[in-house]
């Protein structure tokens, strides 16, 4: 449902469509916004009636005036009707093994019995606060699905910065299915990007001058980020933007409206299909701590402050945590934020002693174009996952 999410995925239909396989790729997403994003060659994507999670991590219906129940059927019945058509020799799932509310059941069911679909599932690199995973998965009964329906797990990450497999202390007969992939260069997106988007730095008709980035994600538990943010002090001759993202509550936008007003070294954006262009221009970058979007730092080697999410999940927490022991981010925990703390960091001075490509593995969408064509019995590909060993 995130726009990391999103992202994610159409990178890697990209990269598998690039690859020497050149399948046919069909991309099932449940935000609209994905319709912002560039589909392969001989792709398109189904977008699906949307879902949004609460405060305290339920899935409601985002616009649609039904239960959450009917939407649900609707949902799945969908992606049933999509697969039973297209007859997929590979299924990716992300993140969640039966889908939103078990919405994938019947569809895995469906695959199974014509057995011809491999089905993958894909998790990111760090899932949440270990107890709270054994309890969900238990809960959920993800693990009998996976050994009943999937064929491998991708992990999104590399075992050295964050192990999945020891973290969650799940099952030997799961953690015989998990490869690791390595993260992904997030600049391969720049290969896709729409010729109109590349000035868009120009269009924010800035000033010359180092500029900040701060980053919020979709948007929608990023309002106190926000408002600090517009309340900070820039270093003298500096420039800011913030990408707000579609879902930015309206008393949370006010403030920073305001502040672009009465200051033309600051700009306000909205929804943009491609951060990464805005990323690599920034002297200094401000961020939640996403996969996604500490995938695109990484990838950009860019100085940045992670503020990472820390209530429902605390996923961010854990991966923000691991990256500043290793000297490649700095991290003010969400309670700690304020505008003089951020105003604090821009004005010190910011020293890196490594280079992060030397420690983070960044083939990702190299070794899952491998692996997918080991898993498909294409014998003329080999699959390699470069692990770095980072300490």
């Amino acid at each position: 449902m995130g726009l990391g999410h999103l992202r994610r995925n159409a990178l890697i239909a990209h990269s598998l469509a690039r690859s020497t396989m050149q399948p046919i790729v069909l991309t099932i997403a449940g935000k609209s916004e994905a319709g912002a994003f560039p589909v392969p060659p001989n792709g398109d994507r189904l977008i699906l009636p949307a879902l949004q999670k609460s405060n305290d991590g339920h899935y409601q219906p985002a616009t649609l005036g039904l239960s959450l129940e009917d939407t649900i059927a609707i949902r799945s019945r969908a992606i049933e009707g999509a697969l039973e058509a297209f007859e997929p020799d590979l299924f990716i799932v992300d993140n969640v093994p039966r889908g939103a509310r078990g919405e994938l059941d019947a569809v895995l069911r469906l695959l199974s019995e014509k057995g011809r679909t491999r089905c993958v599932l894909g998790l990111r690199d760090v899932l949440d606060d270990p107890d709270v995973v054994q309890h969900e998965w238990r809960k959920a009964g993800n693990e009998e699905t996976i050994q009943r329906y999937y064929d491998a797990i991708w992990v999104y990450g590399n075992p050295a910065l964050f192990d999945v497999k020891h973290a969650y202390h799940f099952s030997p007969a799961l953690t015989e299915k998990m490869q690791f992939t390595g993260y992904f260069d997030q600049l391969a997106r720049l290969e896709f990007v729409n010729e109109n988007d590349h000035d868009i730095h120009a269009r924010a008709g800035l000033p010359d001058g180092p500029m900040v980035l701060c980053l919020i994600g979709g948007g929608q538990d990023g309002g106190e980020l926000a408002r600090a943010f517009a309340a900070s002090e820039l270093p003298a001759g500096w420039n800011g933007i913030i990408v707000t993202g579609p879902y930015l509550p309206h008393e949370d936008l006010a403030p920073l409206q305001a502040r672009a007003e009465r200051d033309p070294r600051f700009r306000v954006l909205g929804m943009i299909s491609e951060p990464l262009l805005l990323i690599k221009r920034a002297t200094r970058v401000i961020t939640m701590g996403g996969y996604n979007s500490v995938s695109e730092i990484l990838s950009c080697e860019r100085p940045a402050l992670i503020i990472p999410r820390v209530r429902p999940r605390i996923e961010q927490l854990l991966r923000a945590q691991r990256l500043a022991e290793l000297n490649l981010v700095e991290v003010l925990h969400a309670d700690s934020l304020s505008a003089a703390r951020l105003s604090d960091w821009l004005g010190k001075e910011v020293h890196w002693h490594r280079s992060i490509r030397d420690l983070v593995a960044l083939d990702g969408l190299r070794n899952i174009c491998s692996m997918a064509a080991k898993l498909l019995g294409h014998e003329h590909e080999t699959a390699v996952c470069a692990a770095s060993s980072l300490p």
